[in-house]
């Protein structure tokens, strides 16, 4: 039986060795840096708004599809699954994966692209609009909780995560939580972990929502290696099984899967690298990784899926509609800024920009289309 309480490994993060937060705080009485970091970020207002922000089906679309919320709290229990079997730090796991989607956009990456495309077009100078930088910056400076200091002030540890992919530009702009883009170092393996179950959750749920909208078939699936011998897997294991059941089953033994060869292929190549600490491990490369073989599986289902589900021509046709409620919105703030709440208003042309940015990012799918209408009265764009 696995041990409800392993000891960390010696490369894994520890709260009492972090490199400390933006705004120096006492330490916290019963809970570590790494708990305290997690509890901010479930109590941000940018987290509760992911409940109604699209994964991959517009909000209104359905009950039962995922929504960044939900997204993101799978990310979590497969990221604190993976740390635990590798005696890294959970907490920190945890705080990482449930942060890393705060800063995206309503529509999901449609959303983003066109808020980027905006970006570039109206102000080029102001650097675009990616959401990992987003997620930062809404940790950092956007959430308005606390008295002493703008954002959430976590440790650098959990901002480190956050902060997935950077430009270099950017980075040199960044400070110590750049650095590693300059240096082509890597994260702590927490964070690394953390990105891989990002990829097990949307590959597998998308597999579920796609299933569910009738986007997807399981004949379509069959060509995908990796779904089509787990689903016969299971029909053979449980022959006459309702369909619905049989979806459930087979999308729950490939996490398993996924999962269990992350963790023998990542322990394996610990055990080769031997990293003495925390910061060893950042030098010595990903270390974080499937084995060749599931790799390639789990690429060729990410081609399928882009293929076949978020290339469809219904989920285009609400792509479509969505990046034009998010150009007109931009746009219609950009040439009258009066239209902006008080606090979003700058004299300062690149402010102005980023603040618009901030503005339509932090909005839900539905309050998004509710602006919109009240800008433009053309009715409800996705009915």
């Amino acid at each position: 039986m696995p041990d409800p309480t392993p000891e960390l490994a010696a490369y894994a993060c520890r709260p009492e060795s972090s490199r400390g937060r933006r705004h120096p705080e006492p330490a916290p009485g019963n809970r570590s840096e790494f708990q305290r970091d997690r509890d901010r970020i479930i109590h941000a207002g940018a987290f509760r708004r992911l409940e109604y922000k699209t994964q991959v089906f517009i909000n209104h679309e359905g009950d039962l599809f995922r929504t960044r919320l939900t997204h993101s709290l799978e990310v979590a229990q497969i990221a604190r699954v993976l740390a635990r079997s590798l005696h890294l730090n959970e907490d920190l796991t945890e705080a990482i994966a449930l942060a890393h989607d705060l800063g995206h956009t309503p529509f999901g990456h449609a959303g983003q692209d066109e808020l980027n495309a905006c970006m570039r077009e109206y102000a080029p100078d102001a650097g675009g609009f990616e959401h990992n930088l987003q997620s930062l910056r809404v940790v950092d400076e956007l959430e308005e909780r606390y008295a002493a200091f703008n954002g959430l002030n976590l440790c650098f540890e959990t901002r480190e995560g956050v902060l997935k992919h950077c430009s270099l530009a950017h980075a040199k702009r960044l400070g110590d939580i750049g650095q590693r883009f300059i240096d082509r170092t890597q994260p702590s393996l927490e964070a690394q972990l953390a990105n891989l179950a990002d990829e097990i959750a949307y590959n597998n749920h998308d597999i579920d929502d796609g299933l569910r909208s009738g986007l997807l078939t399981v004949e379509q699936l069959q060509a995908v290696p990796i779904f089509a011998r787990h689903y016969a897997q299971v029909e053979k294991k449980w022959p006459g099984l309702a369909s619905r059941r049989v979806i459930a089953e087979t999308i729950r033994s490939m996490i398993n899967t996924l999962i269990t060869d992350v963790t023998q292929t990542t322990a394996a190549r610990l055990a080769a690298a031997a990293p003495a600490d925390a910061d060893v491990a950042r030098r010595s490369g990903a270390l974080v990784a499937f084995s060749g073989t599931v790799r390639q599986e789990a690429d060729d289902l990410k081609t399928f899926l882009f293929e076949n589900l978020y290339r469809h021509y219904k989920v285009m046709r609400m792509t479509n509609k969505a990046r034009r409620i998010v150009r007109e919105l931009y746009s219609a703030f950009v040439h009258e800024p009066r239209l902006l709440p008080p606090d979003y208003r700058h004299e300062d042309e690149m402010r102005q920009a980023r603040a618009i940015a901030d503005y339509i990012a932090g909005m839900t799918d539905r309050y998004a289309i509710r602006e919109h209408h009240r800008l433009f009265r053309m009715g409800d764009q996705f009915d």
